[in-house]
């Protein structure tokens, strides 16, 4: 099974990133939720990653998902249905700029392990026609 160690390492790696590029799309995807200043705004999602196994080659994986503190930022706005008897209501203090920066780093890192998967297959059918 060493043999196909360069297809399991990287599709770790692919899982990793797709459950990174999953949690920032959400994290933007509720931007703009709105809720009262009673409750706390939505809490952005962090994944975090670690070596698996014993790390010599063993690939990565998700070891949890963290949420941020819900604190948010005050809005006012009034006319909002959901605003308290300030006018204020709650949003995300998610960073969008931050948030773009990460899936960037998400995706190329996505398409680093796509590119291994490529190059492997490539290097295992060249193995197989060696022998026709």
């Amino acid at each position: 099974m060493a043999m196909f160690g360069a297809l399991a390492t990287s599709s770790s790696g692919l899982h990793v990133y797709r459950t990174w590029m999953d949690a920032i799309s959400d994290n933007i995807a509720n931007i703009s939720d709105v809720s009262p200043t009673s409750g706390p705004a939505f809490r952005e999602r962090f994944v975090v990653a670690q070596a698996g196994g014993n790390g010599l080659g063993d690939g990565a994986r998700v070891a949890g998902v963290q949420f941020g503190s819900g604190t948010g930022r005050l809005v006012y706005e009034p006319g909002n249905p959901q605003a308290d008897a300030n006018g204020l209501v709650k949003y995300p203090d998610v960073d969008l700029g931050s948030q773009m920066t990460q899936l960037l780093m998400a995706q190329r890192g996505y398409e680093a392990n796509l590119a291994v998967v490529d190059r492997a297959r490539d290097a295992y059918l060249q193995a197989l026609s060696i022998g026709k």
